[in-house]
């Protein structure tokens, strides 16, 4: 087998002109930049405030992701919000998990860390009181806080 990297006579009456491979460069700068003016806001034009006390499972979710990934909250940390973010039908049943997606209740999770940690006290159960005690000091932190 030989291979050759001399250009084949296919393609050789084939050419771009010049003003077409500008015009092309031009409109796809255009593209890019009407793309791109939306995606970021300055941050005196965001003006939704984080309220623990009424928020969905899903902005709960999509808060402790974005604190994951901006470095502000370890995954550990983490890990109480990813729960409180899932609803578990209390009969079990075969659905399981409802995704968070799924549910636009909103819910006091100020309130479900308090009741958390009273029953982590009552079953002497020192590693979720200590993880919810942590997630309860990262919601009075950010309660408030403008996202």
């Amino acid at each position: 087998m030989k291979i050759d990297t001399a250009t084949s006579l296919l393609y050789m009456g084939q050419s771009t002109p010049a003003s077409t491979a500008n015009n092309n460069a031009a409109s796809f700068s255009a593209a890019l930049s009407t793309a791109t003016a939306g995606a970021s806001q300055p941050d005196e034009e965001r003006t939704e405030q984080v309220d623990f006390t009424h928020m969905t499972r899903q902005d709960l979710l999509d808060w402790s992701n974005d604190q994951i990934h901006s470095g502000n909250m370890s995954l550990d940390d983490g890990f109480a919000f990813m729960a409180m973010s899932m609803k578990i039908p209390a009969g079990g049943g075969t659905g399981g998990e409802l995704q968070a997606t799924d549910d636009g209740e909103r819910v006091d999770f100020m309130g479900t860390v308090r009741a958390g940690i009273e029953g982590a006290l009552s079953r002497n159960d020192e590693v979720t009181r200590t993880m919810l005690e942590q997630a309860m000091k990262t919601m009075q932190q950010y309660q408030g806080e403008t996202r």
